[in-house]
């Protein structure tokens, strides 16, 4: 910086040109004898003393001023110019780093020459020949850390590159603490390598040797987190145990983050919950990839209850599970290993080891052991969950939950319809309820719609006051709630419905949902370009109309078929009765006999059943198919006709099982197998078909998608 005295400030790096100045400044104004001549201070009781003391300060006042802070906090105490000037040359000299000498440049021949020299070497620890690695170790000791690669790998690169366990115990052996912080030209140290193979004993041996080995920072992934992101359990924890806390809080980077970050993307809870324990913040802290892990954490809807879709006797099972949460005073930085403890003397240890594996694999086989694990990685993010908001988002100041990422991962979760973190944001900070989120200014209704997410658009009726307010919000575009309504849902909501039909059913459940909470008077509103939401609608939802229309009509016709041949066959069965006619009278040989009437009664419910199919169907093909009619009419009639074709074909199978027992009467050993045959068709039409008609018939006359007794925020 420029003063009056010198142009700059004296650091460590210009002294030579400082020293030109000031000795001008000094000689200028008759100060430089005082610095020059004076190697000690005078007797005050000499007469000159006064003169002295007078020119002292004048030029001490000036060096100092010259000085910068740093310098200036080294000769604060020395009084006297003289001494002061002379112990400024000591201080810049010492300060100032020798210059280290250019690297000559290397001839590619001589490298060459280099890595053949090395060559043995690199072929043993491929090899694994642990002998021959110390054999040539001993005639060249220096060789263990030397680089023998191009990609610049030692040693002990290359022996934890190739998981060879003897080598490297050998290699970290004859090396100092230091060398194994060396880098290759990724600026990996050979921890590093070893992190990304998942061998304990590789980083056990290196961290034994090298405490600080953890924190070596050569490149943006320290050990702990390449062994997290490739997934490694037992090496992550083990490397978590010893790099030190405050090398993972945010104060010193973004490491924790981007752990945190890995170790929720691999779902290593206890480890993340750990983590979030001791380091609130890291949840919130953005790392270099410029996110944080609570918005990656909004990303992950398998990671929570209401995002996953269960069978019914998945869900029941579900129900049923009890699922310990991690202990909140477990410490997983108490590394303890695994001894790997013989059992084989022991029968009994044995015998019990195999039938623990047989029930974990009949468990597995059922499907049991797979809602266990759904329902444990559900309980522990939860768990997390909770950490994060009460030991990071609560705490935070209203200015800072935005700088923090908290409502870019609010929306995340609203668009995902993760209605757990939705709820928990909302309940750790309540301001956000309201929040628009700035580029599009939408709020969490406005967003909710758009997005098809039922939900999170259900807490619309457990709300107070408040609710008004969301109601009225509109985005840039001067779009309302019926309007996002209106639109074409993402091709990703929709993929989760069976068939254009029913998407179009959705679509109009939610149209009619939302303007059932609007004023009346919000159909007739229009957005920047002019469209109302009722237009909006049909704009929008055309081809979807036509691809209702096609499917409905593809799907009536092959039922039609399959209808009309039942009933031919059925009422041509009506009259070529099993066993044929008495002559004289023209009555069946087996009128009196039940399984007759059996085969009587079921001949005509699937002829009826079947003819009613057959019409409900014609009802679907000359259909008129307006928007409308994809609410309720077509649906009823898909039901029916379903229904109908279903109980015709079971109730066909009926008939034909009563003649065979009529035809062959006593013959058991050709009867069983003949009537189980005929069970075939009916079971793979309830594999095929029924969960259609349950799925179509839950949307149409079922409880809806939206939940108007909704406690979310309550819970």
């Amino acid at each position: 910086m420029w003063n009056s005295i010198v142009p700059e400030h004296l650091a460590t790096h210009n002294y030579e040109n400082w020293r030109i100045w000031m000795k001008n400044y000094l000689l200028a104004h008759d100060l430089w004898d005082i610095v020059e001549e004076t190697t000690e201070t005078p007797n005050p009781k000499q007469a000159e003393f006064k003169e002295w003391k007078k020119k002292n300060a004048a030029a001490l006042h000036a060096i100092h001023i010259s000085c910068s802070l740093d310098v200036f906090l080294k000769i604060k105490e020395i009084d006297s110019a003289g001494l002061c000037w002379n112990a400024l040359a000591d201080i810049t000299v010492e300060c100032i780093p020798k210059p280290e000498p250019e690297p000559q440049p290397i001839l590619q021949s001589e490298k060459e020459n280099v890595y053949l020299k090395f060559r043995p070497l690199c072929l043993a620890i491929e090899n694994g020949d642990c002998e021959a690695v110390k054999e040539f170790l001993k005639n060249r000791p220096e060789a263990v850390r030397e680089k023998l690669t191009n990609f610049g790998d030692t040693a002990l690169h290359l022996a934890a590159f190739n998981g060879n366990v003897k080598v490297v115990e050998e290699l970290v052996e004859l090396m100092k603490e230091e060398d194994l912080e060396i880098l290759n030209n990724n600026n990996e140290t050979a921890l590093n390598i070893a992190a990304g193979s998942g061998i304990l004993r590789l980083a056990e041996c290196m961290i034994n040797k090298n405490k600080k080995l953890a924190c070596v920072t050569g490149t943006t992934h320290i050990p702990v987190i390449v062994a997290c992101s490739k997934g490694h359990r037992d090496m992550t924890c083990f490397l978590y145990s010893v790099t030190p806390l405050d090398f993972l809080r945010p104060e010193a980077g973004a490491f924790g983050s981007l752990f945190l970050h890995e170790a929720i993307g691999n779902y290593f809870f206890d480890i993340a919950l750990d983590l979030v324990q001791h380091c609130p913040l890291l949840a919130i802290t953005r790392n270099h990839l410029g996110t944080t892990p609570l918005i990656e954490f909004s990303c992950l809807t398998s990671l929570f209850p209401a995002s996953c879709r269960l069978s019914f006797w998945q869900r029941w099972i579900y129900s049923c599970i009890n699922v310990h949460q991690l202990a909140s005073s477990r410490d997983v930085r108490i590394y303890i290993p695994q001894n790997g403890r013989k059992e084989d003397g022991n029968f009994l240890k044995r015998g019990l080891n195999q039938l623990r594996s047989l029930g974990s694999k009949l468990l597995e086989l059922s499907g049991i052991k797979q809602v266990y694990d759904l329902k444990l990685i559900h309980t522990q993010a939860l768990q997390l969950l909770d950490c994060i908001c009460d030991g990071a988002i609560s705490t935070l100041d209203d200015s800072k939950v935005e700088e923090y990422g908290i409502y870019e991962a609010y929306f995340i979760a609203i668009q995902n319809g993760i209605i757990e973190i939705v709820t928990k944001i909302i309940k750790a900070h309540p301001p956000v309820l309201i929040v628009k989120e700035l580029a599009s200014n939408k709020n969490i209704l406005l967003t909710a719609v758009m997005f098809r997410q039922e939900k999170v658009f259900s807490i619309v009726y457990g709300l107070d006051t408040r609710k008004n307010l969301l109601l009225l919000g509109r985005d840039n575009d001067r779009n309302n709630m019926l309007h996002m309504a209106a639109m074409l849902a993402p091709p990703h909501r929709l993929a989760r419905i069976s068939g254009a039909a029913l998407q179009m059913q959705r679509e109009l459940q939610w149209y009619k949902e939302v303007e059932s909470i609007l004023k009346p008077s919000y159909k007739e509103y229009v957005n920047k370009f002019g469209v109302k939401p009722p237009q909006m609608f049909t704009n929008t939802h055309k081809d979807l109309v036509t691809e209702g229309e096609k499917w409905m009509k593809e799907t009536a016709t092959s039922c039609t078929v399959v209808g009309a041949l039942i009933i031919t066959i059925m009422f041509t069965a009506a009259f070529t009765v099993p066993g044929g006619n008495i002559q004289e009278t023209g009555y069946p040989m087996f009128l009196h006999e039940k399984a007759f009437k059996v085969f009587i009664i079921a001949d005509a419910i699937s002829l009826f059943s079947s003819s009613t199919s057959v019409l409900m169907f014609l009802g679907i093909l000359t259909s008129r198919y307006s928007e409308d009619d994809f609410l309720k009419s077509l649906p009823t009639k898909l039901i029916i006709g379903l229904s109908t074709l279903f109980f015709s074909i079971a109730t066909m199978m009926v008939a034909f099982c009563a003649t065979l027992i009529l035809m062959l009467e006593g013959e058991l050993n050709l009867i069983i197998p003949l009537v189980l045959l005929a069970s075939i068709p009916v079971t793979l039409f309830i594999f095929l078909q029924f969960p259609l008609l349950v799925e179509i018939f839950i949307s149409t006359y079922g409880p809806g998608i939206f939940d108007r007794k909704s406690k979310y925020l309550h819970k």
